[in-house]
């Protein structure tokens, strides 16, 4: 279990048939082999520590949903360590596990951060509600307008959200992780029955 509030940006170091290696010493003093770690909101079981690097396999499932089958030597990626029951909860629950991706449409400077407007999955957009929670690789954020235009939502983010994730990167075309809100998922099946 995670709380969206990104631990760490680094770089991967390695990808070779399904494992990525990921290098940041601070991350890896916490992990073990066997633990969780969220990459890009990705919850993937550390298999390998070999000093500052950790690394983890991704099966076909995980690259099927997510961005990190188009992770390469050298990109930036976000990293989250587990929430444990002793700590502040901070963002909003997040399973690390990651929906569906979702396209940038539009990045647009605000008085004081960015805007950022994405396409909303179909598969999601049930569980999407304006003032709700999603994580976006990982990043637990505020939904700030649902279908401005139709089949999209926005966010917006503050400096330091740019300063300490990925976001900052973000580009029109860029493809991202969404997680919708647990939640939500949870009331929506509640009201179908």
């Amino acid at each position: 279990m995670f709380t969206g509030i990104v631990s760490a940006v680094s770089k991967v170091v390695s990808v070779e048939r399904g494992r990525i290696g990921i290098d940041h010493a601070g991350i890896a003093r916490h992990l073990k082999v066997g633990g969780s770690v969220a990459v890009n909101g990705c919850c993937l079981t550390v298999v390998k520590k070999r000093g500052p690097v950790f690394y983890a396999d991704m099966v076909p499932e995980t690259l099927r949903r997510t961005n990190l089958g188009a992770l390469r030597v050298g990109m930036e990626v976000n990293l989250e360590l587990p929430v444990s029951a002793g700590s502040l909860l901070d963002g909003h629950l997040v399973q690390g596990h990651v929906d569906t991706t979702a396209v940038v449409r539009s990045v647009s400077t605000a008085a004081s951060g960015k805007e950022v407007t994405f396409e909303l999955p179909s598969t999601i957009s049930r569980f999407v509600a304006v003032k709700g929670s999603i994580a976006v690789d990982g990043a637990s954020l505020t939904v700030a307008a649902v279908d401005k235009p139709p089949g999209t939502f926005k966010v917006a983010l503050i400096p330091h959200t740019l300063e300490v994730t990925i976001a900052a990167g973000y580009r029109a075309g860029s493809v991202v992780n969404v997680e919708a809100d647990v939640v939500a998922r949870y009331v929506a099946r509640n009201l179908r029955q």
